[in-house]
């Protein structure tokens, strides 16, 4: 898991639930910044590099995964998880 300044630790995998969990909590921010550099077109390298603070350089493969399963768990927040927020 990599800390990035005042960003919550990130981790390699987004842990799943059909719940919002303390992980999504912590990781709002990071989920709406991941959907807005993805609608802009970045890359997941660019994703990685700037959203969660993960040198893909260094660790290309976790930089890729951990891109992925952030940007479906902030797909999914959109999707459903927003319902659990306002209760539905």
């Amino acid at each position: 898991m990599a800390q990035s300044g005042t960003y919550p630790t990130i981790a390699d995998e987004v842990p799943w639930s059909e719940t919002i969990t303390e992980y999504d909590e912590a990781h709002y921010v990071v989920y709406l910044r991941l959907l807005d550099a993805s609608a802009e077109g970045a890359s997941i390298d660019e994703m990685a590099r700037v959203v969660l603070g993960i040198d893909p350089g260094l660790d290309a493969c976790r930089a890729q995964k951990a891109v992925a399963s952030h940007l479906r768990r902030a797909k999914w927040m959109t999707e459903e998880g927003y319902r659990r927020l306002l209760g539905h």
